[in-house]
């Protein structure tokens, strides 16, 4: 065995790992910077090592060995985010097998890939990172990209809060059928996810949306009740139907690789979902959508939430580059911004998420609002032409498609 091996067995020993220091990162400067190994940590290790030639079992060798590799796999992982982790990387090594730490891992990947991938498509713009604490627990990394090439306003925003619920959100909760147990008016919960919202300046490239969330709750009996929610939809000023379908069977896989069932229920509870009941049409053509997700277990719902997070950088950024350059008219700008406008209503009406943030103490209003574009129009009693490529996607709106069938 080798000193560093020596080394690596013990640091695992001690509980310890020393990390390198954490940054907000660039696109292509590395987060964080190796270190020297310490002297006392390879005198340590010699003993390990000694220990182990007088006696340690097979098993406990494979034990501490799996213990180094988890280690080492959730500080490889975190090299690669956008910023460190809200929860100190220490902790997320000690609790490597927790849901809460693997969903973190995941929504901090997906900040950085679909960044990553957004920069890249706009060829000029980059993101500033924006660190943020609440004070009453927990914190977030808000990603946002303003006045590019391509994207008007694109935001990439992660939290990671805990804390009590208020008296709003535990209504909001119940009104969903939810059976929540308070102490004295109190609900103690955990909650993180990742969201985005990207509006692009040419009118022929669509705007999507999406989010991914995992929930926890202590109720005053000491039972712990705890759901995954999300989804991705695309809203489009003008309807290419070629990219509609593009983006839905992408989704579609997504979901097919866990169950056939899943793609026609969060399809069909999408395009329920995300209806604008004053206008009476949708959003946009829907996507996927679901919530209060607790069966068949956390661990296949957290592998098909990674499935879907991991579906957003294909299903949508071929779009992007096929459509990024194509002229337009006045036109069809400004219907784009009258579209915008049902956007910034369906957000600040409807949307639960928007509703919970606004009603949680501490949240930060700048992250809750980053889904709003930076310029929208209304206009008094705007009718499209009848026949017009506007009208035709007024027609999607109010009559929803099977686009893959």
């Amino acid at each position: 065995m080798s000193v560093q091996m020596a080394a690596r067995l013990g640091r695992a020993l001690r509980g310890k790992w020393p990390l390198p220091s954490l940054g907000v990162r660039s696109l292509h400067t590395p987060a964080f910077s190796s270190r020297g190994r310490a002297g006392s940590s390879v005198l340590l290790g010699a003993a390990v090592v000694a220990g182990l030639a007088a006696g340690f079992s097979r098993l406990q060798r494979a034990e501490m060995a799996a213990s180094v590799s988890e280690e080492e796999e959730v500080a490889r992982r975190c090299q690669t985010f956008m910023a460190a982790p809200v929860t100190p990387v220490q902790e997320l090594q000690e609790k490597s097998r927790e849901t809460r730490t693997s969903m973190e891992l995941l929504i901090m990947e997906t900040q950085a890939e679909v960044c990553r991938a957004l920069e890249r498509a706009d060829g000029g713009a980059t993101f500033t990172v924006d660190r943020w604490e609440r004070s009453e627990g927990g914190g977030g990394i808000s990603c946002v990209l303003q006045d590019g090439k391509v994207f008007e306003k694109a935001g990439v925003n992660v939290s990671v809060v805990h804390g009590y619920l208020s008296p709003e959100a535990i209504q909001q909760m119940k009104s969903r059928g939810k059976n929540l147990k308070t102490k004295d008016g109190k609900l103690p919960f955990s909650a993180m996810g990742v969201s985005s919202v990207i509006h692009p300046k040419n009118p022929h490239v669509p705007t999507i949306h999406f989010n991914y969330r995992y929930f926890e709750i202590e109720e005053a009996d000491g039972t712990k009740q705890w759901w995954f929610g999300g989804g991705t939809d695309l809203t489009p000023t003008y309807l290419n139907k070629e990219d509609v379908l593009h983006f839905h069977q992408t989704l579609k896989g997504a979901c097919d690789k866990h169950s056939p069932d899943f793609y026609p229920k969060f399809k069909k509870w999408c395009d329920d979902y995300f209806f604008i009941q004053h206008r009476g049409e949708r959003r946009g053509v829907g996507g996927i959508f679901f919530d209060d997700l607790d069966s068949p277990s956390r661990e296949a719902l957290l592998q098909f939430v990674e499935s879907c997070a991991k579906a957003v950088v294909p299903c949508y950024v071929p779009i992007v580059m096929k459509h990024k350059n194509d002229p337009f008219t006045p036109e069809e700008k400004q219907w784009q911004q009258l579209r915008r406008g049902r956007y910034v209503e369906f957000n600040l009406v409807y949307d639960r998420g928007t509703k919970f943030g606004l009603a949680t103490p501490g949240s930060r209003i700048e992250s809750i609002l980053m889904s709003l574009p930076l310029t929208a129009r209304w206009e008094y009693n705007h009718v499209p032409p009848p026949e017009s490529r506007e009208a035709e996607i007024l027609g999607i709106l109010r009559e929803p498609k099977d686009w893959v069938h």
